[in-house]
């Protein structure tokens, strides 16, 4: 099978270059043919053999000739139509697996996919996974940067209340440009030509489904972890977060725990721009951003690790990647976390939001870490993924 995966940035970025990359190495290595589309960059790692790629759009470090004409490409690219073409009249996919596409590519992609499957007669899937609200929320949070509150109001009618609450980097130009974006392709229909949309969590369904368009096509498949488990641990005395310090991920309100536990040692992994008030809290030990063999041992001798996030979060990796390596979890209950976490076994869950209910969890686990067990946890590899995933991208189904 042929499969065109879809997404503007083609290097290491986030969660969903991540996704793209071990879903289409995986591919590969069984027998399928993967190329991808996206934009041109110095740190591109994946491609196409005809090197059609749409010019480079930094939103932040652009020049400011092509800032000008940024709020048009960013509605409509007829740049990014003629690139695609040229992959799609090469490459002849049988599937185009589309990933996060607004904003840079746009929706616009979408039409020139059809128009390709009309001309040509082939039988191409278009599979969307969902990495975050982007169809139904302009600034793809649900989240008001500006109140530190979840937001629900472009769910239940028009998209203006992105512009008038500033929701996208707190610009009323940006969030009007955001709005005319998301009203016009929901006014041209574009997404019924999506055939389905993968949501990384039963929660993130059903603010989708919102949309009785999406109420069609969407379907639940938490995200793969390629993490391999191993043995247990011999736990040291810390709690560990680990992940970006932010406001949306409940960095304050931990905070603010924490100085209130004096008597437990925390680990801090990550970077974001709260950094600066850790040095505040003396029973914070902050190491900075971790990856590889030394995250995976900050995880394994935690005695747990907690997520508070403030946000409607997906399916987040972190959560996945801390039970996999043996160490439970103190959950906030909100977005897709209570998804992943049994309470008693793998870990708790606590209000969001609320400090009372994060200390007294802090202060139960920390006296009972050892009974937790996350041996049961059998989160699906990228085979088992890339298996379910095969029930969608056949022309038959």
């Amino acid at each position: 099978m042929k499969i065109l995966m879809v997404n503007k940035f083609l290097y290491p970025n986030g969660g969903s270059e991540t996704y793209i990359f071990k879903l289409g190495e995986y591919l590969a290595l069984t027998g399928h043919e993967v190329q991808y589309f996206g934009m041109e960059h110095p740190d591109r790692v994946v491609g196409n053999t005809v090197n059609a790629y749409t010019s480079n759009m930094d939103f932040h470090n652009g020049s400011a000739i092509g800032k000008l004409l940024y709020p048009v490409k960013t509605i409509y690219s007829s740049d990014a139509r003629k690139k695609i073409r040229k992959v799609l009249d090469d490459f002849q996919p049988d599937v185009c697996h589309l990933n996060n596409f607004n904003y840079q590519l746009t929706p616009s992609i979408i039409l020139e996919i059809v128009k390709w499957r009309r001309q040509t007669g082939r039988c191409c899937k278009i599979i969307y996974t969902a990495h975050d609200y982007q169809l139904v929320c302009p600034n793809h949070m649900c989240h008001n940067p500006n109140t530190h509150e979840n937001c629900e109001k472009c769910l239940q009618r028009s998209f203006l209340p992105c512009m008038q609450g500033k929701c996208i980097h707190g610009s009323t130009a940006k969030s009007m440009i955001g709005m005319m974006e998301a009203a016009l392709w929901k006014l041209a229909g574009v997404y019924r030509h999506i055939d389905t949309i993968i949501c990384c969590s039963q929660f993130m369904k059903t603010k989708l489904d919102t949309n009785p368009l999406f109420a069609e096509k969407t379907v639940a498949m938490h995200n793969f972890i390629d993490a391999d488990r191993q043995p247990p641990a011999r736990k040291k005395d810390y709690v560990l977060y680990f992940g970006r310090y932010s406001q949306e991920k409940g960095i304050a309100t931990l905070l603010d725990v924490c100085r209130q536990l004096p008597e437990i040692h925390f680990v801090f992994a990550g970077s974001g721009p709260l950094e600066a008030l850790l040095k505040e809290v003396p029973n914070i030990e902050n190491v900075g951003f971790q990856k590889g063999e030394a995250l995976r041992q900050l995880i394994r001798e935690a005695r747990f690790s907690v997520y508070p996030s403030e946000w409607y979060e997906n399916c987040p990796f972190s959560v996945m990647e801390s039970q996999i390596y043996g160490t439970p979890v103190l959950g906030a209950d909100i977005g897709g976390i209570p998804e992943l976490i049994s309470p008693g076994i793998t870990g708790e869950l606590f209000e969001s939001g609320n400090p009372e209910a994060l200390r007294a969890q802090i202060i139960s686990m920390w006296a009972h870490y050892s009974d937790y067990d996350c041996s049961s946890i059998a989160y699906q590899s990228v085979k088992a993924y890339a298996d379910n995933l095969m029930n969608y991208y056949q022309c038959n189904s």
